[in-house]
């Protein structure tokens, strides 16, 4: 999930500790919403932390019960678990390995052979992609020994795809065999040395380290938010998953494996570390697999979901893969059995490289995009890790200054011109279908939050596409070496995905019907939001919540009354291009 880069870490941190379900434990700032409808089928205990969802029968409850019923959560479970058994990095043996697994489990579903169901290959050369590493690169083995007089010991060590040390070697690091002294900052270092530290190991760090000829890196780095928030310390034993460029050997490591180096060291200043590494690079083109639903009357036109390959954990992003797979399945089987009409518009799955999947998606398709979906991080289990189902919503006036019931996740947001907003109604449409999910399984919690970027959405943003994400956050575990299957809880795997997919039949296949239940939705953030800001003494906020909800409500009368686009007004028109985008 979300590009390696500065998270921001000046938000509250109160979201670490939410692993109980009381509203005891709501984050500070955000407000509890008890939603209840007989329409909706919504009982007390469905709550929502942000805007009021209104509930109803139209809109995404058109589509949720369908592909609740017909979501294999046992399968869609033992896909993730496949997924987690390899370290994937862009086109490497286990990002291919996945690509086959999902191909296969489509075609299986009818994709590629059955009338309205496509399924085919976007490619391009690995150093087109812009970022990275190019050749493919696939870990093999690794090992990092603590060797002193009396004897060796190994800190850090891996030898087969599913390893839970596999994250020891950072994403472009090279294959290495290498013996030194240790050093513990960059001042004492000397030439043939391994520097070992608690620092994150950014450009800065590693180019010093190569200037005063370092034998390798190692680096114990982990954010504040990756702190275990059950207080049982797991995080001691996390090790960063990162990537790199350059050719200086580099190794992860675990925080208490840095404090047995220090230890070693005071005991013995002779003591040595040895570090081996073996990677595998190959020549081959990064490749993007594209399954669509064929629309009914607009199939030109389409609304896309897209779950990133890349990266290792099972909760980033094998379960955003594996519930996007499975959903696309549901659909599939809906439409055989008649369960869900074929939606107007076309609905694409994209599963490939972060970012770059969506791009070549958006240069190489005939269709007119209409929506792009993040699909990331869907299948976090609230209880182990201590994260929660959000929606992040599209540049909205609270990307632009947050108010309560708003507030930025531990990833952290960054500042939002208000001259770039552009009024959408999918923040309306994906909080419904969270709300129709809780309505089948009552009790399950979610919240929203402004946008911050980071993933497959802020490449359609960028390009004037509404777009949002579905994810959790924040989880202590998130890019370490912790993220594996026993992290996964199906039930929320499918939740989210049932959610996702829901989002995007509803804007691919909006009705008159629709119209009432989003206009009153729309009309209760409207008052939410409205005296939120009148209550912050900031009439300038107000007016633009106000200019916003109107954009949005003119944008869902265009959509479901299918208004003709000559006769759009300036106000409903595609967002313009994200400025914040990466």
């Amino acid at each position: 999930m979300r590009s390696t880069r500065d998270l921001g870490l000046g938000c509250a941190l109160a979201l670490l500790a939410l692993g109980c379900s009381s509203s005891s434990s709501l984050p500070r700032g955000i407000d509890e919403a008890v939603l209840l409808g007989p329409e909706s089928g919504a009982t007390e205990g469905t709550r929502h932390r942000g805007p009021a969802i209104v509930p109803g029968s139209d809109g995404t409850a058109r589509f949720v019960s369908a592909l609740h019923e017909r979501f294999d959560r046992e399968r869609a479970f033992e896909r993730t678990q496949f997924i987690d058994g390899f370290y994937r990095a862009p086109a490497n043996d286990g990002f291919e390995a996945t690509l086959a697994r999902v191909e296969a489990d489509l075609r299986a579903a009818g994709f590629g052979s059955s009338d309205g169901l496509l399924l085919e290959w976007l490619e391009q050369p690995m150093k087109a992609r812009g970022r990275g590493v190019s050749p493919a690169w696939t870990p093999v083995a690794g090992k990092l020994e603590l060797r002193g007089a009396n004897g060796s010991r190994v800190l850090h060590s891996f030898s087969t795809p599913q390893a839970r040390d596999r994250v020891m070697l950072p994403v472009g690091a090279p294959s290495c065999d290498v013996e030194g002294a240790i050093a513990l900052s960059l001042e004492e270092l000397d030439a043939g040395e391994v520097l070992v530290t608690d620092a994150s190991p950014d450009g800065g760090v590693l180019r010093s380290a190569g200037e005063k000829g370092a034998a390798a890196v190692l680096s114990a780095y982990l954010p504040r938010f990756n702190v275990d928030p059950s207080g049982a310390e797991r995080h001691l034993d996390a090790i960063q998953y990162r990537s790199m460029r350059g050719t200086l050997p580099v190794a992860m490591i675990s925080k208490r494996s840095l404090a047995a180096i220090r230890s070693a060291r005071e005991q013995d200043p002779h003591v040595r570390i040895a570090y081996r590494a073996e990677v595998k690079l190959d020549e081959r083109p990064l490749r993007t697999l594209v399954a669509t639903v064929l629309g009914a009357d607009r199939a030109q036109e389409a609304v896309a979901i897209a779950a990133h390959v890349q990266e290792p954990g099972a909760c980033d992003n094998a379960s955003g893969v594996a519930g996007t797979c499975e959903g696309a399945i549901a659909l599939a089987w809906a439409l055989r059995e008649n369960a869900i009409a074929a939606p107007s518009r076309s609905v694409v799955f994209l599963f490939g490289d972060e970012f770059t999947q969506s791009s070549m998606w958006l240069d190489a398709t005939a269709r007119k995009p209409i929506v792009g979906i993040s699909a990331d991080m869907l299948g976090e289990s609230r209880e182990r890790t201590g994260a929660w189902p959000l929606l992040e919503r599209m540049p909205d006036p609270g990307a632009v200054k947050p108010l309560a019931p708003d507030e930025h996740t531990a990833w952290g947001g960054r500042p939002y011109s208000a001259a770039k907003l552009a009024p959408s109604g999918l923040n309306v449409l994906a909080r419904c279908a969270l709300l129709d999910v809780a309505a089948l399984e009552p009790g399950w919690e979610t919240a929203e939050h402004p946008y911050e970027g980071g993933s497959d959405h802020s490449e359609f943003l960028g390009r004037g596409i509404p777009g949002v994400l579905f994810w959790h956050f924040t989880d202590f575990a998130y890019h370490t070496s912790l993220d594996r299957i026993e992290h996964i809880d199906a039930d929320e795997l499918r939740r989210m995905s049932v959610a996702v997919v829901a989002t995007a039949l509803s804007a691919a296949d909006p009705r008159p019907a629709d119209l009432d239940r989003y206009l009153r939705a729309n009309k209760e953030e409207r008052a939410l939001r409205v005296q939120a800001a009148l209550d912050a003494h900031d009439e300038e906020l107000a007016q633009l919540w106000r200019t916003w909800t109107d954009g949005a409500r003119q944008w869902l009368r265009v959509e479901c009354l299918r208004i003709p686009p000559e006769e759009l007004a300036p106000a409903a028109q595609a967002p313009k291009a994200d400025p914040t985008k990466e």
